[in-house]
């Protein structure tokens, strides 16, 4: 087969195109044949040697990636049968080998792949709906919501822009540059805002001001850096802001956006980051809290109620993925095409 390794940490020119061999399924595994693999920012992390939110750095050399779908082509000892010829998807976790034309994952992982979604959209669930709706778990949202969507053309922020929208509340989307905020603004947010513009918040403070609206409620804060910051600003006495990424340049640089206990009273917000064991514990932890929010997931896209936005990429090119995507020139959630 296939694959992407990784023999030496650093940039993304470091990701190699080669033909390895095929594996194998041990027991209680199956195969895949992979159509779609996922690329997560965490994966640009893991290349430059960071180990992110995980332990330590994979051993090398690795084939990166933990989101697969395609269809199950082999099955190890003890799988259900009823697994073979069908079209699948599953987040590998810990265990890297998704930039692959063959993937080998635990038969517990994986969800069957819905009639009415692409195995490129069941990725983009798989993962960034998942975990958009763990960040969701921490707010509730109604046709009162005034939300500040920060890195709105984003996996996670397309799909929150579509939530707020679908319960009847109000989203300004940031985004940066022309044709991310067009898109923005054609999945359904009321302002849709270019914030590499130095008068980007005299828009939206003259946008909340034509409504009456006092201010936003919510600030899903993907970002953190100077524009989270002027995010947070918008906030009216009483709002939330949830932080789930910190990739902005500025203030905090490369760390979550915080507060003080006395900023925060001054402010009269409130400020928390959901990441991580936090969410699994907002919804309902245990083992199965991943799964739980990973079939609700695949299930609102299968309804139409979220329709994730995706870039294809073919998987030989995945050095160039990487580099748009920690450049910021991509659109959705990444996906790599064997």
């Amino acid at each position: 087969m296939h694959a992407i390794r990784l023999h030496a940490f650093g940039p993304a020119e470091n990701l190699s195109y080669e033909q390895t061999e095929d594996p194998a399924p041990g027991p209680g595994q199956v195969r895949i044949a992979v159509t779609a693999a996922g690329v997560h920012l965490v994966d640009t992390s893991l290349r430059r040697g960071n180990p992110g939110p995980f332990p330590e750095p994979p051993a090398l050399p690795t084939v990166p990636g933990r989101e697969v779908a395609g269809t199950v082509d082999a099955l190890g000892e003890g799988t259900d049968p009823s697994w073979l010829g069908r079209r699948v998807v599953a987040h590998l976790g810990m265990n890297p080998g998704g930039y692959a034309e063959l993937a080998v994952t635990d038969a517990a992982k994986l969800h069957p792949v819905p009639e009415n979604l692409s195995e490129a959209e069941a990725i983009a669930m798989i993962g960034t709906g998942r975990t958009a709706l763990g960040i969701l778990g921490f707010t509730e949202v109604t046709n009162a919501t005034v939300a500040v969507v920060p890195a709105a053309a984003g996996g996670i922020g397309t799909l929150l822009v579509q939530y707020v929208k679908n319960a009847g509340g109000t989203v300004i989307g940031l985004a940066g540059g022309p044709a991310k905020v067009a898109l923005v603004e054609k999945n359904g947010a009321d302002l849709a805002v270019d914030y590499t513009r130095p008068d980007w918040q005299d828009e939206v403070a003259q946008f909340l001001a034509e409504r009456g609206i006092g201010g936003a409620t919510i600030v899903f804060d993907s970002v953190g850096g100077d524009t989270g910051l002027a995010a947070v600003d918008l906030l009216a006495p009483g709002g939330k802001h949830l932080v789930f990424g910190w990739s902005g340049k500025g203030v905090h640089d490369g760390e979550p956006l915080t507060f003080t206990d006395a900023e925060l009273a001054e402010r009269a917000i409130t400020s928390e980051v959901v990441l991580g064991p936090v969410m699994l514990a907002k919804a309902g932890g245990g083992p199965d809290a991943i799964r739980i929010l990973e079939t609700r997931s695949l299930a609102l896209a299968a309804e139409g109620a979220l329709r994730p936005a995706v870039q294809l990429y073919p998987l030989a090119e995945a050095a160039r993925a990487h580099d748009d995507l920690e450049n910021r020139r991509t659109i959705g959630k990444v996906v790599l095409v064997p």
